[in-house]
């Protein structure tokens, strides 16, 4: 695209990347502690979001909208992180979403649907 910049580009394939995604990791997955493109793709939009990138944080707002369910959790968690009432308002839609998605804490690996994963996200948040 004319008048695209490296930043622009590398949010747009951080962006597909997690808008397909079909597991939620953090961090390191597996005993070698991989890291997977989607956990990579997250970091990568996190940075921009603390960079004050309104651009990212519209992408975010709409991965929330079309995203994968995974890709809707990694939104919803994104923007817990810059503006946490929006954050729980992402949760609170999401609650509804039977969507299911893969997720990984280290080593082990699960099968968890938006509706039990928001619930969780909230209940954390009260406590």
């Amino acid at each position: 695209m004319v008048g695209m910049g490296k930043k622009d580009r590398e949010l747009d394939a951080a962006v597909r990347q997690l808008a397909e995604a079909d597991t939620l990791a953090f961090g390191g997955v597996g005993f070698a502690g991989q890291i997977l493109p989607a956990t990579d793709a997250y970091r990568h939009i996190e940075r921009a979001l603390a960079d004050h990138s309104e651009r990212a944080r519209k992408e975010v707002d709409r991965l929330l909208r079309k995203g994968s369910p995974a890709g809707k959790a990694y939104a919803a968690t994104l923007l817990e992180t810059v503006d946490p009432a929006a954050g729980r308002n992402a949760w609170e839609r999401l609650r509804d979403d039977d969507g299911e998605f893969t997720t990984f804490h280290g080593c082990v690996m699960g099968r968890t649907t938006l509706r039990e994963y928001a619930a969780e996200r909230l209940a954390a948040d009260r406590s």
